[in-house]
């Protein structure tokens, strides 16, 4: 489909030239030839580029009118790319980072000033998967950032996003956070789990001083298999959530009691219909932080839910008593 609005014109002019004023084959001056001009939108708003584009006059050099552009032009954006890589940044990270839907994302971009189609928001996310890709590809930046560190740690672990389907497995080095390898499995036998250890021993560079997961038995048996002088270590976060199950069972009680005291703020909203003075939006803004509160749950043992509910209802407790307070009348 074609565009139907005109595109936004350009807040910002910006002029790049290339650093390189020599060539790298022949070492003759590289000379600017002609200039080209692109548009790309931000997160900050439209910007107009003007590129100054250097060729080598040398006829008998290698490089001989091949045009050398601005290195700057690769930190904004892809090649002939529309949107600049922070819009890019910004899809993928809310995609992954946050966990929204696509009409989310689009919706999150409108407001911050990017006018976009919603077909154009997958195609943004398409560019993050094959930029993330590229990056995890890169064998030779891999292996620099681990033999500086000296060992690895690895951490692994599977996600199966529907019953039935492919496990994608995640090998991470939990000392650098790189991930190391992934690959999606039909089956999580002690021989599939066996080998990913084995093909990322003869990737890394350096020794492998541990590994880490959630202590599932096909896992265990695949690491004492293919790293059998590893030493083997429960993932923390699992193992406080079982050593935290008794307090987290008290936690819940204690929830579902505080959830009891504070029932009825649909009536109260009721009577609030149609009303639009100063006092209504008090008592309404009111509600809407008893539902939120009521809402967000904590993740066990990191947060504890019930405590997490206690501490916000009493802020509400005491924001309603000082304003009682200023108005003279007794607490409800």
């Amino acid at each position: 489909m074609s565009r139907r609005q005109a595109r936004p014109a350009a807040t910002t002019e910006l002029t790049l030239v290339p650093q390189r004023a020599a060539c790298v084959s022949c070492g003759q001056p590289l000379w600017i030839s002609y200039c080209n001009t692109r548009t790309l939108v931000t997160l900050t708003g439209s910007v107009r580029l003007t590129l100054k584009i250097r060729r080598c006059r040398n006829a008998a050099c290698a490089r001989y009118h091949r045009p050398y552009r601005p290195e700057e032009e690769g930190a904004l954006a892809l090649p002939q790319g529309e949107f600049g890589l922070d819009v890019i940044a910004f899809v993928g990270a809310q995609r992954y980072g946050s966990h929204q839907s696509v009409p989310e994302i689009h919706a999150a971009l409108h407001q911050r000033g990017v006018s976009l189609a919603e077909r154009t928001v997958t195609n943004l996310l398409h560019r993050y998967e094959e930029l993330v890709a590229l990056h995890l590809a890169d064998a030779a930046r891999l292996r620099h950032r681990l033999a500086e560190q000296g060992r690895v740690i690895l951490a692994l672990d599977g996600l199966q996003p529907d019953v039935g389907h492919e496990v994608l497995w995640v090998v991470r080095d939990c000392l650098s956070g790189e991930v190391l390898l992934a690959r999606s499995l039909l089956s999580a036998t002690v021989a599939d789990l066996a080998g990913l250890l084995r093909e990322v021993q003869e990737r890394v560079p350096v020794p492998i001083a541990g590994v880490v997961s959630d202590g599932q038995l096909s896992i265990r048996r695949a690491v004492a298999e293919a790293l059998p002088e590893a030493p083997y270590q429960l993932c923390q976060f699992h193992y406080l959530r079982e050593a935290a199950k008794p307090i987290y069972e008290a936690d819940r009680h204690a929830k579902k009691e505080l959830k009891k005291q504070v029932r009825g703020i649909r009536p109260i909203e009721r009577k609030l219909e149609g009303r639009t003075d100063p006092e209504a939006q008090a008592v309404h803004a009111y509600c809407l932080a008893v539902r939120s509160a009521l809402t967000d749950d904590g993740r066990p043992p990191l947060c504890a839910s019930g405590l997490k509910l206690h501490d916000r209802l009493q802020a509400i407790h005491a924001s309603i008593g000082r304003v009682a307070e200023k108005r003279g009348s007794p607490r409800s």
